[in-house]
């Protein structure tokens, strides 16, 4: 049997996308931008594209563009509105716990004059309202913030924070990284205040390198990728029309009787929670309760073992999860947000991530729960560190 509960990383794309994406890669492969059939043929996907996912959040198509993915949203979203509002101020606010994608490129920007200020989190993974509002200054031209967190699967306040934000100045720009958040969370920007919103393809089944990123009309950014000016100068390049069409369809489908597979997942979550506080000694739930998180994700420490190890042992059984994010879990330094809600010092190098979909059974999470159960004391007899 092989169970993959590694979906935060990446999933595995629905049988309609990866169909939808080879006929159009192999049948309506023209140009968007081409003026014959064909490409008007791949325009028109892509425009139905725009519309579908527009409906999903409740705006207008206008105010969705398409990107490679996450991390150029993030990096379009940041870097973008730095350079067209610097002339407002140099101060940007996120969290201690955000992903790479938003650190990275709010330390890039620190070296080109702007201030960063990092919030803190409670031992949850979620940020208090009050040292948001404390941060806020007059020269505060960007807050970002992620919705879901990769690692522990937190929700941030988002609407609460974005009330603040423009209560405080309207004209402040509010970013969310809604990477892990979209496809498994009711999202509407224009109620929550938020001005930016990230998005990846291959987070909600869709394919990889696609993604894109929803600008309130209105928000003031510049683009940071120059050529032939598609999508209205913002976002040049070719549009990826499979990829485009692909991401929607899988974002339909999300979204498609969605109650009822948020409930299934929540309950898949909490057998989960509670079969590892029953079959394995030593251990720690990390971040919110069950239901008070993202329904997918879920962070345990097991102590007296080293992450790399329990992921060898699993991989060998076939049984796919990650030590934090998958994009740091090939780097030596240890993980931030677990290093921000405060978790103990033996414990940090001691944490997996088990994140689940909608295609996940309760025969996967069984598998799991009886491999470790079968494993882990024998395993910290001899691997122990």
């Amino acid at each position: 049997m092989r169970a993959y509960l590694d979906n935060s990383a990446t999933t595995r794309a629905f049988d309609e996308v990866a169909a939808l994406v080879a006929k159009i890669m192999t049948e309506e492969y023209g140009n968007p931008s081409s003026v014959h059939h064909m490409g008007t043929v791949s325009g028109n996907r892509v425009f139905s594209a725009r519309e579908t996912i527009a409906e999903t959040l409740k705006v207008e198509p206008s105010e969705i563009l398409f990107t490679s993915g996450g991390t150029e949203s993030d990096n379009l979203a940041i870097i973008g509105t730095a350079r067209a509002n610097a002339w407002r101020g140099k101060h940007i606010i996120t969290t201690s716990v955000e992903h790479p994608a938003v650190l990275e490129t709010c330390m890039a920007l620190k070296k080109e004059g702007f201030e960063i200020t990092m919030l803190p989190v409670d031992e949850a993974g979620r940020v208090r309202l009050e040292d948001l509002k404390a941060s806020l200054r007059q020269d505060t031209i960007l807050v970002s913030m992620m919705l879901v967190n990769n690692e522990i699967g937190a929700i941030e306040p988002v609407s609460e924070v974005g009330k603040a934000i423009k209560d405080f100045n309207k004209d402040i720009v509010f970013h969310v990284d809604a990477v892990q958040g979209y496809g498994k969370l009711v999202i509407r920007p224009r109620s929550m205040n938020i001005d930016l919103l990230s998005v990846s393809g291959h987070k909600i089944h869709g394919p990889k390198g696609i993604g894109f990123l929803y600008i309130k009309k209105g928000t003031k950014i510049n683009p940071i990728c120059y050529g032939g000016g598609q999508q209205k100068g913002m976002r040049s390049g070719t549009e990826n029309a499979p990829g485009i069409a692909g991401m929607a369809l899988a974002a339909k489908m999300c979204y498609e009787n969605h109650d009822e597979k948020i409930q299934k997942m929540y309950d898949l979550k909490q057998y989960l929670m509670d079969g590892l506080k029953e079959k394995i000694t030593d251990i720690k739930l990390n971040g919110p309760e069950c239901r008070e998180g993202a329904p997918h994700i879920v962070s345990v420490s097991i102590k007296g073992l080293a992450a790399e190890t329990i992921l060898n042992m699993l991989s060998s059984k076939e049984i796919y999860v990650s030590a934090g994010s998958a994009c740091t879990s090939n780097n030596p330094h240890i993980s931030d947000t677990l290093q921000a809600i405060g978790l103990e010092r033996d414990l940090l190098e001691s944490t997996i991530r088990i994140s689940m979909s909608e295609l996940t059974t309760k025969e996967e999470i069984d598998y799991l729960l009886e491999t470790l159960a079968s494993q882990v004391e024998n395993m910290r007899k001899f691997y122990r560190h």
